[in-house]
C-alpha cells in the first residue's frame, strides 16, 4: 500500500474527512514517527508492532566491479518487528477457512 492508497482509504472510511484532511492526518502521524526515531526513541504500536533504530557497525566492503576494499561508515537503520497480532493474522498456516 502507498501512502496515496492510505490516504484514499482513509478517507473512504471516514466520510467526514475530505481527502486533503485525510492526508494531513497521514503526515502528520508519519512526521512524529519520523521526528521519534530521529531523536532515537522507539515506536510501540500495540498489534501491529514496533519500529527502532539499528547501528550498524563501520566494516570493510568490496566495489563489486573493481574488487577494491572500501571503507563502508558507520549508520543507522530503522527496523521494524511485526507484533504478535499481526504476525498471527498474516500467517497463513493459522488462518481459518473462513477468514
Amino acid at each position: 500500500m502507498t501512502r496515496s492508497e492510505l490516504i484514499e482509504q482513509l478517507a473512504k472510511r471516514f466520510s467526514m474527512l475530505v481527502p486533503k484532511d485525510a492526508e494531513y492526518a497521514v503526515n502528520v502521524i508519519l512526521d512524529a514517527m519520523s521526528g521519534a526515531l530521529l531523536s532515537g526513541d522507539r515506536i510501540e504500536i500495540r498489534g501491529f508492532g514496533t519500529f527502532t533504530l539499528n547501528r550498524r557497525p563501520a566494516r570493510t566492503g568490496r566495489n563489486p566491479k573493481t574488487g577494491e576494499q572500501v571503507h563502508v561508515p558507520e549508520k543507522w537503520a530503522p527496523h521494524f518487528k511485526a507484533g504478535k497480532e499481526l504476525r498471527d493474522r498474516v500467517d497463513p498456516r493459522l488462518r481459518t477457512p473462513s477468514s
